[in-house]
């Protein structure tokens, strides 16, 4: 039997794999090496490889392997120094949290290397090995795959982020990877927008042939796949459309956008103006702030905002804590923080954990019009879409005006349609007049 592991977080995500001492058939005392807990509602990983082999010494804190959840990667480390004896799951198994993945044995630990003899000949000290620049290179899991597969040493791969990434091995694979000081100075990633990972190139094909390839789902696609169907399946989903005029919010972007860069550090986009405005409609209509509980429903006195990010593997859906007391400065940071960290796979289980609405933008892919899908137990989720400059008539005159269609999916078991309309109304309300969120708190 083991114990559940003292989760620590080493680098990115990794974390010590540990268990009660036991016996093996010789009667030493082994440690189990169990799946660590993973987070809210995550129940299952699956082992995407084994940086160790059976008979390998590990040493304290070293990355024994790689596991793949729904949200997010993670290394389990040893928290004993010791030789690898077992391994009870091979890559690509699914595997349960507390399970036994490996058993290692401490008593088998290499002995510490003999102190080296006093310097009595005063002998010059021998160059240290050359470093890779000031520190190992902080890297993805998935970017040391891919470096290993091209044969790539990871201190010659600039870094997009924080830690190299999956994108910029191959982007320096493929020669495409800029200068360390011109990546350095690239803008950040503008509102949820994480950089999209690089699609494989089709082959040339011959005439007549049908080549297939098959590929398994990673666990996040598969969980995506399942909450989808479970979302329209569990839920009365509808969904309401409006149109709202971008006029004034675009305007007031322009005339504040230089201050508000200079002061802040980030720019003044749109994602601010629609979190703020979708806390001031969820109060006016606390139905699109609750849940279902089997015959209850919660209303929730807070408001945490789900902002829909696509990243590499999947969507994501970071939260934004307690939104009604953000700044939009706030906001803004916030997201763009979200969407970088999305980018470079340095989000945490925290940072997706809960959340009690969401906005989603297809406008940033160029999406005109879609019907978002609710992200339960949330009962609505605010879709953006592309603003286009399209010809409006205002008291009787026809003007351009730059317009985008929203959208609002909610849970009809809940949410009655005349809510969901008045709700929508509300958000392009504020929209067009954004001095109500400053009026209105």
């Amino acid at each position: 039997m083991s114990a559940m592991p003292t989760a620590w977080w080493r680098s990115r995500f990794s974390r010590r794999g540990s268990g009660l001492g036991s016996r093996d058939s010789e009667g030493l005392s082994v440690v189990n090496i169990v799946v660590p807990e993973l987070g809210e509602s995550v129940v299952e990983a699956r082992i995407a490889r084994w940086l160790k082999n059976e008979g390998d010494q590990v040493a304290l804190g070293e990355a024994l392997v790689e596991l793949e959840t729904e949200k997010i990667d993670l290394e389990v480390s040893a928290d004993r120094a010791g030789v690898l004896t077992s391994i009870k799951h091979p890559s690509g198994a699914d595997v349960k949290v507390g399970e036994v993945i490996a058993v290692l044995d401490p008593s088998q630990a290499a002995a510490p290397a003999a102190p080296s003899a006093p310097a009595a000949t005063a002998a010059p000290a021998p160059a240290p090995a050359p470093a890779p620049g000031p520190g190992a290179p902080k890297a993805t899991p998935t970017a040391r795959n891919v470096a290993r597969e091209h044969a790539v040493p990871l201190e010659a791969v600039p870094a997009s982020g924080p830690r190299v990434t999956k994108q910029d091995v191959r982007e320096f694979v493929s020669g495409s990877a800029a200068a360390p000081a011109v990546t350095a100075a690239a803008p950040a990633p503008k509102a949820a927008v994480a950089p999209a990972p690089p699609r494989p190139s089709t082959p040339p094909r011959a005439p007549g042939e049908r080549s297939e390839e098959r590929v398994r789902m990673t666990k996040r696609r598969a969980t995506i796949a399942r909450r989808l169907v479970e979302a329209q399946r569990t839920a009365a989903m509808l969904t309401t459309f409006n149109e709202v005029d971008m006029s004034a919010v675009m305007a007031l972007r322009e005339r504040r956008k230089e201050g508000f860069q200079k002061k802040f550090g980030v720019g003044l986009g749109i994602a601010s103006f629609f979190v703020k405005a979708a806390v001031g409609a969820l109060k006016a209509f606390p139905e699109l702030n609750a849940e279902i509980q089997g015959d209850e429903v919660v209303y929730k006195r807070y408001y945490d905002i789900g902002v829909a990010v696509g990243a590499e593997g999947g969507l994501v859906v970071p939260v934004l804590r307690d939104a009604d007391h953000m700044s939009f400065s706030g906001v803004e940071l916030g997201i763009r923080d979200f969407a970088a960290r999305a980018g470079n796979g340095s989000l945490t289980l925290e940072d997706l954990k809960g959340g009690t609405f969401t906005v989603t933008n297809g406008g940033v892919f160029g999406s005109m019009m879609s019907t978002p899908i609710l992200n339960p137990p949330q009962v609505g989720i605010l879709g953006l879409h592309k603003i286009t400059e399209r010809a409006m008539v205002v008291k009787s005159e026809v003007v351009i005006r730059p317009m985008m269609y929203l959208a609002l999916s909610y849970d009809h078991r809940l949410v009655d349609g005349r809510e969901a309309v008045q709700f929508l109304v509300k958000i392009k309300d504020y929209i067009e007049d954004p001095a109500w969120l400053l009026v209105e708190g």
